[in-house]
């Protein structure tokens, strides 16, 4: 079932992010991953947030993105964007679309 990453960023050191950036997709394509968006002017709709970029990030399963996260190469490069920006990242599942897939209640985790 396709998982989602979200991670919203707060930027420490543009430098360092910058050398993250340039280094991330080479890494994260070895690993099934797709780059839905990422966005340096995210509209806040409700709440408030320090947070200067989002990026929304999809993978096949959960398999994949623990495969990339803890990859030797992904690792490495990670010490640029821990440098960078103070993170938050979230693992979102997908809702499972199959007909007659029962829609998950509040508090529960889809099948």
């Amino acid at each position: 079932m396709t998982v989602y990453v979200i991670a919203q960023l707060k930027f420490t050191d543009r430098e360092a992010y910058d050398r993250y950036q340039k280094r991330f997709l080479p890494v994260f394509a070895k690993y099934q991953g797709t780059l839905l968006a990422a966005d340096e002017t995210p509209t806040t709709l409700e709440g408030t947030t320090d947070r200067e970029k989002v990026v929304l990030m999809s993978f096949p399963d959960e398999a994949a993105v623990t495969a990339w996260s803890q990859s030797p190469e992904y690792r490495e490069i990670s010490k640029d964007r821990e440098a960078g920006a103070d993170t938050i990242t979230l693992l979102v599942k997908g809702l499972d679309h199959r007909p007659n897939a029962e829609a998950p209640r509040s508090g529960q985790r889809p099948a």
